[in-house]
């Protein structure tokens, strides 16, 4: 039964090809990829329930035992965001299906999105440190095309640099591998896991791991994330809300795995490093965030600003607070998709980027400024909504650790974050509406439909924090404590 362990990313590959053949039926493509991302889903909680009873489950490719070949390996932290990852898209699709037109349609769309979401629940279940890069090329070759499809000049200018960015990043991240394994002399994360606490972690060690954190401080927007508020500014918004859910997350994912499983023995180097950077991100991305006025670059910088405040909990380094960072992992992912449409919505009805030239869209679009207010204060961490629970578990964490100036940091960027979100809410939604009557452009129900989905996901996430609470616990303790995942692997 471990077979089923791929499938999360063997169904959107297929799936993603046969698509290709069936390029002239648009409705069929549609619905074909809604229902991969509801198959993964209801895969992702049989496996949740499973990991609670059995513990880890492992899939050995081919028959070979690690660490001789290569595997995947399901653990709680893992599989949340495969769920996450799933719902999320699911319910992008549907926006999609009534925003993207279908002439991009077209464009073999959905295949590249089912070829994206297979990397990112791929670089989620891998256990070999090849895989994991292999996975996120497959994840940023389909980004590349999803990025500049529509072919808009700001498009291809901002691609231009995504794309140099990743190259660059990625060839950093085959140069760490070929180092590390030409010190230890494996790739399996157990057993380099084992490897390094048997040798200790030296200093060309503790350099290797450096030029990781590096690597996935580019691929994640971690203070090197001058990138990024372009690259998610421009593309569709469907997709734009894909990447602000995703692409940043899986670089966050690595991120954690590797210095809670490799690299966690000389944490006054690697893990001062990581709130180094965190908090230098927050300070930065808090700027960003106020310092525009177009809505996209706004929103863009507050996923900088999130980047920043997940990895305090891994620079903090405690149970406490690296369950408020998972916390706030899966909150961050449901509530930046649900703004970046938003976002795009705005401007769908405006035709404008600019939130000095919106005004009274609430008068037009109750419902619609509403949806807005909940997700600026669920950003915020206004109990009881999503964000609460993990900026007050990621606090306590840091107070236990007496990490006060990352702690301050943290908190300091969530008034900034409630003051750009509360910028566009009074500048946009309130004051006299510039839609007359005859100008109004309806609201579509697969504009509305998603974001009342992804709303009731950020305030179902606050009041279930209890439900998910046991699956969160078992993910923290299991990053925090290495040998379980190692024993799980390598069935010592």
């Amino acid at each position: 039964m471990n077979n089923i362990l791929v499938l999360p990313m063997v169904i959107p590959v297929m799936v993603g090809i046969i698509l290709i053949f069936l390029r002239p039926y648009i409705k069929a493509q549609r619905w074909i990829s809604f229902s991969v991302m509801i198959v993964n889903t209801g895969i992702a909680v049989y496996l949740l329930d499973r990991i609670q009873t059995e513990g880890i489950i492992r899939l050995d490719f081919g028959g070979w035992e690690p660490p001789f070949g290569i595997l995947f390996v399901a653990d709680s932290f893992s599989v949340i965001l495969v769920l996450i990852t799933s719902i999320v898209t699911a319910i992008c699709l549907i926006y999609a299906f009534s925003s993207i037109g279908k002439e991009h349609e077209k464009m073999y769309f959905y295949s590249f999105i089912n070829f994206l979401i297979a990397g990112v629940n791929g670089s989620f279940l891998t256990g070999d440190l090849f895989n994991l890069y292999v996975c996120f090329e497959i994840m940023l070759l389909a980004s590349y095309v999803l990025v500049a499809l529509g072919g808009k000049k700001g498009q291809l200018r901002e691609s231009i640099k995504y794309v140099v960015i990743n190259v660059i990043s990625s060839w950093i991240f085959l140069i760490a591998i070929a180092y590390l394994y030409g010190t230890v002399g494996t790739l399996n994360l157990a057993h380099l896991s084992e490897r390094i606490a048997e040798s200790g972690q030296t200093p060309l060690l503790t350099v290797i791991s450096i030029v990781f954190l590096t690597v996935f401080a580019l691929k994640s927007g971690l203070l090197l994330y001058f990138w990024l508020p372009g690259a998610y500014s421009v593309p569709s918004t469907a997709v734009a809300a894909l990447f602000g859910a995703l692409l940043t997350k899986v670089g966050i994912y690595a991120m954690i795995r590797i210095f809670t499983l490799l690299f966690y023995h000389e944490q006054g180097i690697t893990h001062s490093l990581i709130g180094v950077l965190a908090g230098l991100t927050l300070i930065g991305g808090s700027i960003g965030a106020i310092a525009y006025k177009d809505i996209r670059q706004i929103i863009a910088y507050n996923v900088v600003i999130a980047v920043g405040f997940i990895l305090v909990g891994l620079a903090v380094g405690t149970t406490t607070a690296m369950e408020g960072s998972i916390y706030y992992l899966i909150h961050d992912m449901i509530v930046k998709a649900l703004l970046f449409l938003l976002a795009g919505t705005m401007i769908a009805v405006t035709g404008e980027t600019r939130i000095d030239n919106m005004s009274g869209l609430i008068r037009n679009y109750p419902l619609f400024g509403w949806i807005f207010f909940i997700v600026m204060l669920s950003l915020a961490g206004i109990p009881p909504l999503s964000g609460f629970i993990g900026k007050v578990l990621v606090g306590q964490g840091a107070v236990e650790a007496g990490s006060y100036i990352l702690l301050a940091l943290a908190f300091i960027s969530s008034i900034f974050v409630l003051y750009s979100l509360l910028r566009i809410f009074l500048n946009s939604f309130w004051g006299e509406t510039i839609i007359s009557k005859e100008d109004k452009i309806p609201m579509k129900k697969g504009w509305i439909v998603p974001c009342i989905l992804l709303t009731i996901g950020t305030i179902g996430l606050g009041f279930g924090a209890e439900p998910l609470a046991v699956y969160v616990k078992d993910a923290a303790t299991t990053l925090m404590n290495p040998q379980i995942y190692i024993d799980a692997v390598l069935n010592e």
